[in-house]
């Protein structure tokens, strides 16, 4: 499995009037998640547009909310991929707090294009072979 985790505070401009994070940051923060997972391993996502002309779009986010993260909150946000894609990405998502609460967890589904064409390619070697490398992390 290629895991990684960042770890952030929850921010004012994230919660409610009630001082919980609104539910449409939890993908935010699964995204922090995943690009910081991809440059971690040398392969930033603008580098794979950049060069490589494929871009990854989101097919579908499921998120499971468990438990409410607050203002003063230290959020986990983790990013795992458990198989080498072919045609489409899977990875498992979660965001746990300091004391080890899970307040999210789901998956996100990416698919590749061609930048140029928008047309659907299939997952580059380049991103195959560096999963591949990576499965042992963790």
């Amino acid at each position: 499995m290629m895991y990684f985790e960042v770890k952030f505070p929850v921010r004012y401009y994230e919660t409610d009037q009630m001082a919980v994070v609104h539910h449409s940051n939890y993908i935010r923060y699964f995204e922090i998640a995943r690009n910081a997972m991809m440059a971690d391993a040398g392969l930033p996502i603008e580098k794979l547009e950049s060069e490589d002309s494929v871009m990854t779009p989101i097919v579908s986010v499921e998120c499971r909310f468990r438990y409410p993260a607050r203002m003063g909150d230290i959020l986990t946000a983790t990013a795992a991929i458990e198989k080498v894609p072919m045609a489409k990405l899977v990875i498992r998502q979660s965001v746990v707090n300091q004391d080890g609460n899970v307040c999210a967890e789901g998956s996100v589904t990416l698919g590749f294009i061609n930048s140029r064409t928008f047309r659907p390619v299939a997952c580059p070697e380049k991103i195959q072979r560096l999963i591949e490398s990576r499965m042992g992390d963790r």
